[in-house]
């Protein structure tokens, strides 16, 4: 099998399924996804087409490609992924955005609950050397992956601390709190196509809501005067989640849309 009839094995032309198979092509290959057209007559070894072939399979039976490469773009950086953690998702660089959009003091403190593979705190230490950046997540192995992530990019100046939401940070204080929790609803019909990845990172109670109101609530309490929490959540949450920021006492609350144009991020100030 050469390279062009790999790349034809599933999906139509331009499809995302192609686009997939250039990526699992690139990883097994070792060739830039741009430059396999170039070398399509190549022809695969016998592990590689066996590798691709199962990979396949891997892919056809739900698994993300993600775990079958074990890495996924996200920012700047490649960060590695496990079953342990979710996949990062493009939507997640719009809460990276919204944080380096606000108006911090140049050596803020910031603290990412629920870190996963560690992209929102690492995107925010990559663009920010002078920020003094705090992770977290419940799961230990999870956070290792975190902690790999951090050495492979060299970003040493992000600490990592393994505990439930606030409970490790002591009395802490933030200028800024961010987190992408838990926020579907077990009953969502779009838990069908997430079964592979871990359902404590994907599902919260009270429809959803739950985890976000916990950050919320609790936050106050970690942040300096005129410090912000920062969130992502459900297409449809925006309104539940802003009348829960409100009734912390938080001002100057909004929600920020995703590049494809759904509710995604709200965030507020702390100004007592």
């Amino acid at each position: 099998m050469n390279i062009a009839q790999a790349l034809a094995l599933r999906g139509e032309a331009e499809s995302y399924e192609r686009q997939e198979n250039a990526w699992l092509l690139e990883h097994i290959t070792k060739i830039d996804s741009f430059d396999l057209i170039m070398k399509k007559d190549q022809v695969l070894s016998p592990e590689q087409e066996q590798d691709y072939v199962s990979a396949l399979a891997r892919i056809d039976a739900g698994e993300p490609l993600a775990y079958v490469t074990g890495s996924q773009p996200f920012w700047t950086l490649d960060l590695i992924v496990t079953p342990d953690t979710l996949v990062p998702r493009p939507d997640t660089e719009v809460l990276v955005e919204t944080v380096l959009r606000l108006d911090l003091p140049e050596d803020a403190r910031v603290v990412d609950l629920g870190t996963g593979t560690g992209a929102v705190a690492l995107s925010l230490a990559s663009e920010r050397e002078e920020w003094v950046i705090t992770a977290t997540d419940i799961y230990e192995p999870t956070l290792a992956v975190a902690q790999r992530n951090a050495e492979k990019h060299d970003l040493n100046q992000v600490k990592f601390i393994c505990g439930d939401w606030f409970s490790p940070l002591g009395r802490q204080y933030y200028d800024v709190i961010v987190s992408n929790p838990p926020y579907i609803d077990a009953n969502d019909v779009h838990m069908k196509d997430l079964e592979t990845e871990p359902e404590r990172a994907l599902v919260a109670g009270e429809r959803g809501l739950s985890d976000l109101k916990t950050i919320i609530q609790q936050g106050k309490k970690h942040l300096t005067i005129h410090g912000w929490i920062v969130l992502e959540h459900g297409y449809d949450q925006a309104d539940a989640v802003q009348h829960i920021f409100k009734d912390a006492g938080f001002k100057q609350v909004r929600t920020v849309k995703d590049y494809g144009g759904n509710d995604r991020v709200t965030l507020g100030q702390w100004q007592h």
